[in-house]
């Protein structure tokens, strides 16, 4: 194994003892055990001598000075969901650390300055509200909208929780200008795949060509409530069974728009069932049903939407309901930079002799970098094809390949740029 990815490995393995229990990770953002993760990872940068600083975000922010006051930034993230693995998000930030250390360490200027970055809650775990703090370096987040009115399972407000770590929702928005003021050339992110693609393929790492485009709404399909035994099959307006057809024909939706390679999948998921009234005796008047569709082909997407209402019409028709959409989130696909992209490809070949290519299903804090900075990812394989669990996990075989080829990347990112 490379040195390098040995003491990457050993630090994330420190981290898990410190930071897990026998449910898995505990570092959620914005709580005791996410400041206990910070201050070991600000301890790990005091012994090279780095410094970190926080932005109005509460992002955190770990500098070597280059030759040139521009800079490329590696990130990712230290939180985790509640019981989570011990590689989501913190295999990136710990990689950066790797690549702090070898700069100090090599005793020379490095031609750009490298910044790494822990993004503040990118989760959203307790709270909901995904990729906080990189949303709001990217200005695309709306704090008095999208975080004032939010609270975690035990009535915590977001806006105290933000205080207790020195954040505040009128001033949140500084980190936009603190990112601006980094004259960034260009943003690299190491992740784990969280999913079984390239375990499936039987590699160890992959080019991550971009983050699906996202269409998330919630649906009503409104009929009426009846005695279970009273009301004649043909005279039912039964809500639940045209959100079943509906869910069944997305599910087909999906299957007919999916290729045959990684980057031609597509994916549509109904997450959420609630029936009213809900016992065992009356007809659903009314059920809510949530799609969740992505795509990494706009058009893709937008042909995937456009079937999956018509489907939910059809539906409504059949069993005499009707059907109200509610726009939940969407997100258009982020394609990462060709160049950075040849340079991971080119990396990953260097050291395993070729490279794959895949979308990311999930959303990263890359997906918000992307209209500011050219950005790339990095996939290490996920085995067994599963995250968001303790059970998360990858051999160290394929975290060697990743870590290696993830430093590549950078020395060619850096040269590109010097």
């Amino acid at each position: 194994m490379d040195p390098r990815s040995a003491r990457v490995i050993a630090d994330l393995r420190e981290l898990a003892a410190l930071t897990s229990d026998a449910g898995g990770a505990q570092r959620v953002a914005w709580g005791p055990i996410w400041r206990t993760t910070r201050a070991w990872f600000t301890q790990k940068l005091a012994e090279i001598g780095v410094v970190p600083e926080l932005d109005p975000a509460g992002n955190l922010w770990a500098t070597v000075a280059g030759r040139s006051p521009r800079c490329l930034v590696i990130g990712s993230h230290l939180d985790s969901v509640p019981g989570g693995g011990w590689l989501d998000g913190c295999l990136g930030v710990i990689t950066g650390l790797e690549v702090l250390r070898a700069a100090v360490a090599s005793g020379e200027t490095p031609a750009l300055t490298l910044r790494v970055v822990d993004w503040a809650d990118e989760e959203g775990a307790r709270f909901g509200r995904s990729l906080v703090g990189s949303s709001a370096s990217a200005g695309t987040l709306n704090p008095q909208a999208e975080l004032a009115h939010l609270v975690d399972r035990k009535g915590v407000k977001l806006p105290d929780a933000l205080a207790e770590n020195g954040v505040s929702l009128d001033t949140i928005l500084g980190a936009a200008d603190y990112f601006r003021a980094l004259d960034a050339a260009a943003y690299l992110e190491l992740h784990i795949e969280q999913g079984p693609v390239l375990e499936e393929m039987g590699e160890p790492a992959g080019v991550v060509l971009g983050t699906m485009g996202v269409e998330r709404h919630m649906l009503r399909f409104i009929g009426q409530a009846a005695h279970s035994g009273a009301a004649p099959i043909h005279l039912r307006k039964d809500a639940f069974l045209a959100a079943a057809e509906f869910a069944i024909a997305c599910r087909d939706i999906s299957t007919r728009h999916s290729g045959s390679e990684p980057r031609t999948r597509v994916v549509a998921t109904c997450g959420v069932v609630n029936n009213h009234p809900n016992f065992v005796t009356a007809v659903p008047g009314s059920t809510e049903i949530s799609i969740d569709m992505r795509a990494l082909d706009a058009g893709v997407l937008a042909q995937m939407f456009a079937e999956a209402q018509e489907a939910a019409r059809v539906a409504a028709e059949r069993h005499l309901v009707e059907v109200v959409w509610t726009r939940i989130w969407d997100i258009p696909p982020r394609l990462f930079d060709p160049t950075l992209l040849r340079f991971v490809r080119e990396s990953i070949t260097e050291v395993i002799g070729h490279a794959v290519e895949l979308p990311s299903g999930p959303l990263h804090d890359a997906a918000e970098m992307v209209p500011l900075v050219p950005t790339a990812m990095l996939f290490a394989l996920s085995s067994p094809g599963i995250s968001h669990t303790r059970l998360e996990d990858t051999p160290e075989e394929a975290l060697d390949v990743s870590i290696q080829a993830f430093l590549r990347t950078v020395d060619k990112t850096v040269a590109h740029h010097a």
